[in-house]
């Protein structure tokens, strides 16, 4: 009979133990690496109103966005996420639903599904301007109604139903309140006695004769998720990156950036003519007695500030436009 040291059993026996533990690691780290390859994040892209600024806003962003005629699956340059294009209507309840991870739509949308989502970040953008989308409450212009009080038992004609329901209920209002397809400006008062309205502008409404007697709702584009995507770690990383760069994207659509070169006996003041919120970044140069400027500026200000920065002083000045602001 062989006589067995025990040492040496025992350390053979972590040895083999070790080296199990490190092979069952090594085979982790390959499904995982494979499973990554594998994921993809299904993004809802808006169709119709929004869908020219949010693939605008997406390029600012850094994703390059294709959509061909009659496709709902947009082509994206990021091979981990996966484009379906729904109406902004649909996609709160499509993410609620896990048929999306991540989605863009309206506050409004999401109200009226009473969508269960996560609200990762406000995107304040829409179709034409980065103002909120206001939900009107509107009537004919000879309309004797005045007040949303004044609407007790009539009938009202919009696309809001739910939200607008909760609007009167807000304000001891009973009133008819029936769904629109469409055309729903021209219903007042052939049809009903007021509309309640999306509008940016109020160019449409008052084309058609209708004055604005109350706002029901304010929306602004969310960026929404799916509960269980959210509760996944990549998908979160993924969601968490988007949101950066758009969040950046749309900073950057109000500023631009400014450099120019300053004598130093003059920098004292240059540097008072920038708000006082707008540090400037100061680099010496090859020429000792002179500075360069750079500095990131609401845009609506520099037409004023040029001049102003011109005559104490400063000259090369060069206004640039930015893709992201990321603070």
């Amino acid at each position: 009979m062989i006589d067995r040291d025990p040492e040496l059993m025992l350390a053979w026996e972590r040895h083999r133990f070790m080296h199990q533990r490190h092979a069952q690691a090594k085979r982790r780290q390959t499904i995982d690496r494979k499973l990554k390859k594998m994921s993809k994040l299904k993004l809802g892209l808006p169709k119709g109103s929004l869908q020219d600024s949010t693939t605008a806003l997406f390029a600012k962003a850094g994703y390059k966005i294709l959509v061909r005629s009659r496709s709902y699956r947009p082509e994206i340059d990021d091979p981990e996420i996966e484009c379906l294009m729904f109406r902004a209507q649909e996609i709160a309840r499509y993410v609620e639903r896990g048929i999306l991870d991540v989605g863009l739509t309206g506050e409004d949308w999401i109200l009226e599904n009473q969508a269960d989502v996560v609200e990762v970040d406000d995107l304040e953008y829409s179709k034409a301007t980065a103002k909120p989308y206001r939900w009107v409450l509107a009537v004919p212009e000879e309309s004797d109604i005045q007040t949303v009080q004044d609407l007790a038992g009539k009938r009202i004609a919009t696309e809001l139903v739910q939200a607008t329901i909760q609007y009167l209920k807000g304000h001891g209002v009973s009133a008819e309140v029936e769904y629109s397809w469409g055309a729903t400006e021209i219903k007042a008062p052939l049809l009903v006695d007021a509309v309640v309205e999306g509008t940016e502008t109020g160019t449409s409404l008052r084309a058609n004769g209708l004055r604005v007697v109350d706002v029901v709702a304010e929306s602004t584009t969310k960026l929404i998720a799916n509960h269980d995507a959210w509760a996944d770690t990549w998908r979160r990383k993924k969601i968490k990156v988007l949101a950066m760069l758009l969040k950046g994207a749309l900073e950057a659509y109000t500023k631009v950036g400014l450099k120019m070169n300053v004598p130093r006996a003059k920098l004292d003041s240059v540097s008072g003519q920038i708000p006082a919120l707008h540090a400037p970044t100061i680099s010496s140069q090859m020429d000792s007695e002179w500075v360069a400027i750079e500095v990131i500026i609401d845009e609506h200000a520099v037409r004023e500030l040029i001049p102003k920065l011109r005559q104490a002083g400063a000259e090369g000045i060069v206004e640039y436009p930015l893709n992201k602001v990321v603070y």
